[in-house]
């Protein structure tokens, strides 16, 4: 791997010429190149080369020797790759500023936002399941039905697995799929998103550093088209996705032919209920709110943002979801005091604009924002917006615009709010906010989503996390996460 800080315009450049196969950098098998555009500024900030089938064919075999061999990580037990893991969690921690830089340079995430989930998470998520790959159980001895014999059920991993992760969440998406896959003794070829490629390579130094044995992970950036060669390829096991419900789609139909496992985790349109008793005071909630409306600049899958509020109080909340969006600091990502940034490409920032124009024409009233800050003449910015008199059946409520825009809908009653959280074709996340915690748990049970919180929202590493409906099949986190990697096999005895 070669990496040079070239000065261009005084931007630091950096320039990648290998991918990490093998355990080793090696030189690409063809010869376009990803140009990673810094969203805040619209000047490059490094180039890669960009994978191809052959690439991935190179990282498929590397990942199945390691997986067969006993020198590989197929021969590590529990404890071994336990070690590993925690290993590459510190190697990790060693590179947090850089990492931290990278992604934010890439994506547009605040510097802030980048500084938690994408350093100090990532690396927690691979120490808990350094925990687990010692405390599952990988076999159990059964007794058998009416009197017969027992039943040994063996636990395995399952082999090589194809993982495929976004670009809003680089580092964090990673660990998802990689922490549990290693634990339960799968190795990995890792399909980063062209937008986000600098910081893969620091992840795979990482990799390198902590001893992974040569082939146990392997990264090969490249576009759509590899991806799907990717899934669909003779090697891999298992498919874990995060992303688009369009590719999921796509996807799930690929392994659903091949008989393929397969995890997808995709869009959602969540909503947050705010009961007739809630707190609106956002000295107290305003930023779990945020966190659960807003953060990474609304390019968060499982964001509520669709604000259901009571009609006896509906002025109240508008006034209060309007005054949040229109006092975070909207700036350059890189800058610490920055709270939303910028779309992370101009063709996404058009596509976000577009949802606004649709709300409008359909009768949505705007009560902040609705353009670009006048403040930021360079960079791919869309000012964070509120829209009131939202109905649920509009474009801008039930289809998923990855932005800053919020819809504030009435509802009637707890019967009503239900109704309408439910009446979306996704179910990813969701909140309830009430001064009455029980009530507010009482209200969870009641809407159909694979996660929902009670007054805040934050997935968590030691529960199952996804989505039902067009939210994706199978859960990533947990020890749920773990098990998906492992087949059983019954012996008779």
């Amino acid at each position: 791997m070669a990496c040079s800080g070239a000065a261009e315009e005084h931007i630091e450049v950096h320039e990648y010429g290998t991918f990490f196969i093998g355990g080793e950098f090696v030189a690409p098998r063809g010869t376009d190149t990803i140009t990673v555009i810094n969203p805040s500024t619209e000047e490059v900030v490094g180039r890669a080369p960009e994978g191809t089938q052959a690439d991935v064919d190179a990282a498929v075999i590397a990942a199945r020797r390691s997986f067969d061999s006993a020198d590989g990580w197929g021969g590590y037990t529990p404890h071994q790759r336990a070690d590993a893991l925690n290993r590459l969690a510190d190697e990790l921690d060693a590179r947090q500023e850089a990492i931290a830089t990278a992604v934010s340079s890439q994506n547009g995430m605040p510097l802030a936002v980048a500084g938690q989930l994408e350093i100090n998470y990532p690396s927690a998520v691979f120490r808990y399941y350094a925990r687990l790959a010692v405390t599952t159980a990988y076999e159990e001895r059964r007794p058998g039905f009416l009197g017969a014999g027992d039943t040994l059920i063996e636990r395995r991993p399952i082999g090589v697995l194809a993982a495929i992760v976004p670009w809003n969440f680089p580092q964090a998406l990673t660990a998802w799929k990689v922490g549990p896959a290693l634990a339960a003794g799968c190795t990995v070829v890792l399909k980063p998103s062209p937008e986000t490629v600098l910081d893969s390579y620091l992840f795979a130094e990482a990799a390198r550093a902590a001893g992974l044995p040569p082939g146990t992970v392997n990264i090969v950036p490249a576009g759509g088209a590899v991806g799907a060669y990717l899934v669909s390829h003779p090697g891999i096991d298992k498919v874990t996705f995060t992303g688009s419900t369009a590719v999921g789609r796509a996807i799930g139909e690929v392994c659903g032919r091949l008989l393929r496992p397969v995890t997808l985790e995709l869009g959602g349109k969540s909503a947050a209920i705010f009961l007739d008793d809630v707190d609106l005071d956002l000295a107290r909630i305003g930023e779990a709110l945020f966190t659960t409306c807003l953060l990474n600049n609304g390019q968060t899958c499982f964001l509520t943002s669709r604000i259901l509020a009571p009609r006896s109080r509906y002025d109240e909340v508008v006034d209060a979801i309007s005054a949040l969006a229109g006092s975070v600091t909207v700036g350059d990502a890189l800058d610490p005091s920055t709270q939303i940034g910028p779309m992370a490409t101009a063709k996404h920032r058009d596509r976000v604009e577009g949802y606004i124009a649709k709300g409008k024409a359909e009768g949505a009233r705007i009560t902040v924002g609705g353009g670009r800050p006048a403040s930021r003449p360079k960079g791919w910015f869309v000012e964070p917006t509120v829209f009131a008199d939202v109905d649920n059946a509009s474009t801008i409520a039930q289809e998923e615009i990855f932005g800053p825009v919020l819809s504030v809908i009435a509802y009637e009653d707890e019967d009503d709010a239900v109704r309408i959280a439910n009446d979306s074709a996704y179910g990813l996340g969701g909140a309830i906010w009430t001064g009455d915690p029980e009530r507010g748990r009482e209200m969870a049970r009641r809407v159909r989503t694979g996660t929902v919180g009670v007054n805040r929202y934050l997935p968590d590493a030691a529960a199952p996390f996804g989505g039902v409906k067009a939210s994706g099949i199978g859960r990533d986190l947990g020890p749920e996460a773990l098990a998906a990697h492992l087949e059983t096999k019954s012996i008779y005895v």
